[in-house]
Order: structure tokens, then sequence, then C-alpha cells
């Protein structure tokens, strides 16, 4: 590293930490490693603990089974970790999967996994038991924590892999409750091995990957600058009550949560998204921050206007949504609702956050992502070649947090340090990014390239759509053809006739869906994405 590097890591630092003094980090900001990325420098033993000691009894969650202060969560942690070690003791390299919805045990059997020294497998709610033997069987998983609702998605793992129930079905008792109770609460030691964190892709074209992050390697260790960055662009503070809506076990939740905790925050969850029940739980507990991703928002968006009045807009000061692409009449929905409060992230499994939209980002363009926070590099490249300002390309990111070998060995294209997202967009003069499609999902039809994500954005603004999934299906005459599948927006009537001269108007004649096919609901994901496989039985149905 030469001088003018030197500098640049110390500038970079000192701005991290004038960053963190103003969201109320400070005292803990030497501890961040250990109290942001439980485990991921190795302090995960301590992690909950020093929680515990930081925030002392202010409430760190409220959940369907009521609230917990950093005191009892730290407390719990202890016990849990302590508990884990007796099954984990015959393993080498001990790995556990945990599969739970948004609660106190998704926090609880992260802080104790790897407090305990294991590798730590984030599992994804939607997989069924296909993708969840292949998976387990890939990341050698020795223990599997989860929900009792998920237990047929465990069907086809091996018998010699040990199952504890987190959240029990009715009149059961949970297994990590047990754990708890039966195991001291007093301060772990420091584990022998180095815990790891292995985060899911979205599983969206086939089966999960893996993209490991662990304390071996400095490069894919998530920085004091990631964390700085983060809250520079969406400025939690300590006072915070934060609805969280998406799974901490994709990017966007874990590292609101992740922040959140080291803030010492009150974070409230809810198992499942149910628009009005968020409502209520936003209004009961005066949430100054509502964290979701486009379709819960557009749920919640969708309730009467009486009912948002109900929202303190003396409280609220954010609103985020991340996880996939946000239309720009949801946008302006949300800031006519609210005022300027509306964040919008845009990240990926393998490089956390990459550009992050400030209300101030979305007055003046509402269609786009932001730019790159503190410690961030986005570049647009067409054959790994820079382009010029306002130019359509691929996506590159360089941070801490990037990951470009995936745990099957399999690796990510990468140019300068920076790995390719598998996004297509370009930058603005000021530096702002507009997302424009998948660069391995451009549909070619009669010649014209057009992507899938431009189409459904100028759909979902129709008054009469409230979603939209756009497909290529084989055609003689044009290679491809584009086929839509719509859901109504409530009370509205789907006429395709005005929905094809409607796109022809807003985008042009090679835009208009030849098929336009109206359903009920478009099945998403927990990160509000619909998979492929989902999208070729629709195409069967309906062929």
């Amino acid at each position: 590293m030469d001088l003018s590097q030197v500098r640049a890591v110390v500038k970079q630092e000192s701005e991290s930490l004038k960053i963190l003094r103003g969201a109320g980090a400070i005292p803990s900001v030497r501890r961040i490693p250990a109290l942001g990325w439980a485990g991921v420098r190795g302090g995960g033993a301590a992690a909950g603990e020093l929680l515990g000691i930081l925030h002392g009894d202010a409430v760190a969650l409220i959940d369907p089974r009521g609230a917990l202060t950093y005191r009892q969560l730290g407390a719990a942690s202890n016990s849990l970790i302590n508990g884990l070690r007796t099954h984990l003791a015959a393993a080498a390299r001990p790995t556990v999967g945990l599969m739970c919805r948004n609660s106190r045990y998704s926090l609880l059997g992260l802080f104790a996994v790897l407090g305990a020294g294991a590798k730590l497998v984030l599992l994804n709610t939607d997989m069924g038991p296909k993708q969840m033997a292949e998976v387990c069987r890939r990341e050698k998983v020795d223990i599997v924590i989860y929900d009792a609702e998920f237990a047929p998605a465990f069907a086809g793992l091996a018998e010699t892999v040990e199952r504890l129930i987190a959240w029990p079905a009715d009149g059961e008792i949970s297994d990590i409750d047990l754990l708890i109770s039966s195991n001291s609460s007093r301060l772990p030691p420091r584990p022998t091995g180095a815990p790891s964190v292995v985060m899911l892709t979205s599983g969206s074209s086939g089966t999960p990957k893996g993209a490991s992050r662990d304390s071996n390697s400095s490069s894919e260790r998530p920085s004091l600058a990631m964390i700085a960055g983060f809250l520079q662009k969406i400025p939690l503070r300590r006072e915070d009550r934060i609805f969280l809506a998406p799974p901490v076990f994709h990017g966007w939740g874990a590292i609101v949560a992740a922040s959140a905790l080291m803030l010492g925050a009150t974070i409230v969850f809810d198992r499942r998204f149910d628009p009005q029940q968020a409502l209520e739980l936003i209004v009961r507990h005066r949430c100054s921050a509502v964290i979701t991703v486009p379709t819960m928002l557009r749920r919640l968006m969708s309730l009467p206007t009486e009912q948002l009045a109900r929202i303190d807009r003396s409280a609220l000061r954010i609103v985020g949504s991340g996880g996939a692409k946000l239309e720009t009449a949801l946008v302006r929905s949300v800031l006519d609702e609210f005022g300027t409060v509306m964040y919008n992230l845009y990240g990926a499994t393998e490089a956390s956050f990459i550009t992050i939209a400030t209300p101030q980002d979305l007055v003046a363009e509402p269609a786009c992502s932001g730019s790159a926070p503190i410690g961030v590099r986005v570049k647009i490249m067409v054959d790994g070649q820079p382009v010029a300002v306002g130019q359509r390309g691929d996506i590159y990111v360089g941070s801490a947090g990037t990951i470009a070998t995936y745990t099957d060995s399999t690796s990510k294209e990468s140019v300068d340090g920076m790995i390719k997202t598998g996004d297509v967009g370009r930058l603005d003069a000021a530096g702002r990014l507009f997302i424009e499609g998948r660069s391995d999902g451009m549909i070619v039809s009669g010649g014209e390239n057009v992507f899938p994500e431009e189409l459904e954005l100028v759909l979902a603004a129709h008054p009469d759509v409230a979603d939209a999934k756009v497909v290529a299906v084989p055609d003689v005459d044009f290679g491809q053809r584009l086929r839509v599948f719509v859901v109504a927006a409530s009370g509205a009537t789907i006429s395709a006739d005005v929905l094809k001269k409607y796109v022809s108007q807003e985008l042009s004649r090679s835009r208009v869906p030849r098929d336009v096919i109206e359903v009920p609901e478009l099945p998403r994901t927990a990160t509000g994405k619909v998979t492929k496989a989902t999208l070729e039985t629709l195409a069967e149905i309906y062929a």
C-alpha cells in the first residue's frame, strides 16, 4: 500500500467515525466489529453480552411474544451458546442452518451459532424439500434450527442432521427455549473455531448459491466504513423504533438489524407481513422507521387514506425499500402521503448494499437507485471497460463486503477488484444509478432488445394494475414474444387493449406485449421476487 492509499484509508475511517458519532453509536465504536457483525471478526461469543452491557434495559426487540431488553437478549444468547456447544462438540467444523421468520429466534440463533464458533447458513424460508436437501448437503449442515411450520421443507435431510425447533407449533415447546432455560447465562469462552456466515442468493433462477463471510479473510470482512456508509445514507438513530419487515436472512433485513442493534434502537418484528397488521404495529409503537420491500410497501400504501392517516407523521422519519426495483408511481405515492422520508436501497447478496437513494434523490429522480455510500465503488462497464456518463452497461461494484466466490467454488465475473452484479444500468452526472434490467434477462423480440423490468415498471404505474410480470415465450415470426401477467388493482378491470395502447405511448411499439393475461396474484418470495420456476409454471398453465 503506497502513501496515497494509506491517506485514503485514514480519511475514510475518519469520515466513518464522524458519521457514527452523529448516529449515536459512540461509545460502542471500538466494538463495532463484534456488535454490528456478530462473529464475523471472531467476537461472536461476546456479541450478545456486549449489547447487554452497552444498551442495558433499552428494548432491543418487540415480536408477537412480547419485548426483550438488550440485557435479556444478551443473557439468552449466552445461555443458548452454552447449550449449543454440547450439540456441536462432535463436529470437526460444525455447521448450523437457521430458518426462522423474523422474531427473537432469528437474532438469538445468529448470536448463538456464531458465538459457538460454528458456520451459520441462513436458509431462505421459500425453499422446498429438494432445494433444502441440496443446500444442506452442499454446505455440510450438522444441525438445523427452524420454526415448526417449516418442518416439511426438511423432509429430505439425512437422519444424521439434528433438528431443533425455534418458534413452536401451538401447544408445543420450543427446543431453543429449553436450551436457554437449562443452561447458564454466563459469558461462554471464546470459540476455538472461526465463525462464519453463509447468506444464500435469492435462488430466483435455480438452487440458491452460498456467499460466505468469515473471520479469516480480511477482504471479505464488513468494515467500519460499511456500517458508517449505510448510516450516512439512511440515518437510523439510537432512539428509533424500526418496523422491520424484510427477512433478516437476506442482506436488506440483515444490514438494518445489524445497524439497529449496534445503535441500541428497537426493532419491531411481525412474523408474517399483513398490511393491516403492519399498520397497527407502526401506529401502536409510533415507529420512526418502516423498512419494507416494494411488494410490501405497495400493499401498505393501498390501504384506505383514512387508515394511513393514523400513522404519526411527527414520529415517522424513514420509509425504506430494498430487495427489488421500486416503481416511480410508488415513490411518488409515499412522498405525497408522508413527505420527504423515502429511501431506496439497491444491493446484492454478494455485495451487501451498493447504492442508496435519499429523499432528495427521489424527489429529483423518482426512478433512481441513488449513489454509492462511503466505502463503495460503482462503475458501469461494457466488455470490462468503463463507459461515459449516461451510457448503459453492466453494473460493477467493489467494497469491503463484496464476495467474488461462492461456497460451491463458482465465481462472479470481476474486473479490478469489482464484481459484476448481473444488472444493467447507467449513472447520471450526479452519480445516481438507474437500474434498467438484468443482463441475463434481456428478451430479443423481432430483433429488438427488451428489458422485462422496464416494461413491468411502466405497467405497475397504470392505475388498473397492482402487479405485473413479463416473460418471453417462443414465437415463430419474432423468435420471442412478450407475455405479461397482471394483477388488477382493487376495484379495477383489466383491458388488454387499454394496456397495450398505454405501453405503446409510454415506451414504444416494440415493447407492447402480445399477450396480456390477468391472474389473481403473483406468488413472490419473502424478498419480493418471482422465481423462474413460478414463471415457467404460469407460462405452462396459460400456454
